[in-house]
């Protein structure tokens, strides 16, 4: 089955929003052989997770016109259609990203208090974390963000500034020289391709889909220490070796209910499954146990979607619940609402980077039978605090998903193609251990940078691979965002907006949370305003330093930091 029919598959729904004012005609050109819809625009923005939205954002702020490509019917990436709720470093109530970040976290909070029956106490409360999931500040659900961030593109839609393509893919693009002229696009509303003509393209699809096409020279999984230095990576570096990807599932519970599903086809074989990694993993996949990311020790874990407090032991239901029913009006949920987004999940058995649309929807299919093995085995199997096997009670919760199978509509992907950069972020300039042994000293911030961009924090958080690596996890530091990392080093007119950034396999760890993923995402947008203001290319803002110190005060007073507070 082909990519573009797997998106049409996982999306429930669909539409297109065409504003931009621009007609959708069939022209005929001499380079082309047969008609096609066409749309011009300053901007072509391929993608619409986090990044592609904080990018689009900035520029329709600015008076841009943009045209914005998905290939769900969901804009918001990892937030909304991979179904993660947000990752974030411990000061993200006040500092540590963009401005823009935290107002989005700020309608979030506002939206259940407009909108849900919460409890007096909840409501008044300036951190309301509406699932007290312990993974995040602000767990919460993913058709939430999705309102707010429609919300916020819905004026540029209507006065024609933004063309919003839903379940649109980009198929190809039309190179000249060292600049794209225009990306063609694949979507189901049309019955011809639509080319996608712009002086400026931003890749932030969730892959890095544009490199390819484009043939911007781009690197894939490990880098070898000697390539590196990197005191974490591998002797030998691997191409294909990348970090497992993972198929979200939705799910709550009603204590007195029996809400079993059939037995998944591939439960025999996901039940009696040992990953083959090293270190080893302390036996089956399907248990309450995994390796300890920092220890790579055997960890217990607990489960009770009742929400109890299971002591010294992570109760799984609470780390990504994202409704927690006690916070809202009696009877107005019976249970929580929580994500599943755990080791148990996580599809080691292949990689989504550079393969065909068969292999692409092989391992899609595989990670899917994972999760819903591992939710039956929830159901039937696992232990519950009255010595009965199972929690029948657990219901599939598509709908929160806005799918009819309980999974995400797409993969949530922690690891990309990545540019091949002006600059590349490696663990020297980022990893606690390495960059005390690079300057002597107990660092309690990241190298600093002179073409910061933006800041951000997590630690380094690589999750098991598809070719037999266990989890690499070690601590980092406060960092900056470098310019010279969001630039490839060829080709003029494409900027990364996602994971697809100039950083390594390594340092892919703590770049690739969804603050950062914003921060990278809104300067680039902002980049392109000043570049275009500039009639010069983004290169040439960071080659010249009084070019890049002016762009760095223009993007501090739209709100990015640039530098962590002493």
């Amino acid at each position: 089955m082909e990519r573009r029919k797997f998106i049409q598959m996982v999306s429930a729904g669909g539409a297109l929003l065409s504003g931009s004012g621009i007609p959708l005609w069939a022209t005929a050109s001499a380079n082309r052989k047969k008609s096609r819809f066409e749309v011009t625009a300053d901007v072509v923005v391929a993608g619409g997770g986090l990044g592609g939205f904080a990018a689009t954002l900035a520029m329709l702020k600015s008076g841009l016109k943009v045209v914005l490509t998905e290939e769900t019917d969901w804009i918001g990436g990892q937030i909304t259609q991979q179904g993660v709720p947000p990752d974030e470093h411990q000061w993200i109530e006040t500092h540590g990203a963009p401005q823009s970040y935290r107002d989005f976290r700020t309608a979030v909070r506002d939206y259940y208090r407009q909108h849900y029956p919460l409890k007096d106490e909840a409501k008044a409360n300036a951190y309301l974390n509406p699932g007290n999931g312990s993974v995040s500040r602000l767990c919460h659900e993913p058709r939430v963000a999705l309102s707010i961030m429609e919300s916020l593109l819905a004026p540029y839609v209507s006065s024609g500034q933004l063309t919003l393509l839903l379940r649109c893919r980009i198929s190809g693009a039309d190179m000249q020289g060292d600049r794209i002229r225009a990306l063609t696009g694949n979507s189901p509303h049309f019955q011809e391709d639509v080319i996608l003509n712009a002086r400026f393209f931003v890749d932030a699809t969730e892959l890095g889909d544009l490199l390819p096409l484009s043939r911007t020279e781009y690197v894939t999984g490990t880098e070898s220490r000697n390539e590196t230095g990197e005191l974490h990576a591998p002797l030998e570096g691997n191409p294909q070796n990348n970090q497992a990807f993972t198929m979200c599932l939705a799910m709550d519970y009603e204590p007195d209910a029996d809400h079993t599903i059939p037995k998944p086809p591939m439960y025999d074989h996901w039940r009696n499954y040992i990953p083959k990694l090293s270190p080893p993993w302390p036996g089956r996949l399907l248990d309450l146990h995994y390796a300890n990311p920092k220890t790579l020790q055997p960890k217990k874990l607990a489960f009770d979607p009742n929400g109890t407090n299971t002591g010294s032991l992570l109760n799984l239901w609470n780390y990504r619940r994202i409704i927690d029913h006690r916070q809202f009006g009696d009877g107005f949920y019976q249970g929580g609402i929580s994500i599943m987004n755990w080791p148990q999940n996580d599809y080691m058995e292949g990689n989504l980077i550079d393969v065909s649309n068969d292999a692409f929807q092989h391992h899609v299919d595989r990670a899917k039978q994972l999760s819903l093995s591992m939710f039956y085995w929830l159901q039937t199997e696992a232990p519950t605090p009255e010595g009965k096997p199972g929690w029948k009670g657990l219901r599939l919760r598509g709908d929160v998903l806005g799918t009819h199978d309980g999974l995400a509509k797409y993969p949530y992907i922690r690891e990309s193609r990545r540019i091949k950069a002006k600059f590349t972020v490696l663990e020297e300039h980022v990893g606690a251990e390495q960059r005390k042994m690079v300057t002597g000293k107990d660092e309690k911030l990241a190298a600093d940078f002179f073409d910061s961009v933006g800041i951000g924090y997590y630690h380094i958080d690589l999750h098991p691979s598809n070719l037999g690596n266990n989890y690499i996890d070690f601590s980092s530091l406060p960092f900056q965002i470098p310019l010279g990392a969001l630039l490839p080093e060829r080709v003029e007119n494409l900027l990364p907006a996602n994971k697809n950034i100039g950083t390594t396999h390594i340092t892919n760890g703590c770049y690739r949370l969804h603050p950062v993923e914003w921060s990278i995402g809104e300067a680039v947008g902002l980049l392109i305003v000043f570049s275009d203001a500039k009639q010069t290319i983004p290169a040439h803002v960071w080659e010249n330093r009084q070019m890049l110190a002016e762009f760095q005060t223009f993007i501090r007073k739209h709100g990015i930091d640039t530098h962590w507070p002493s």
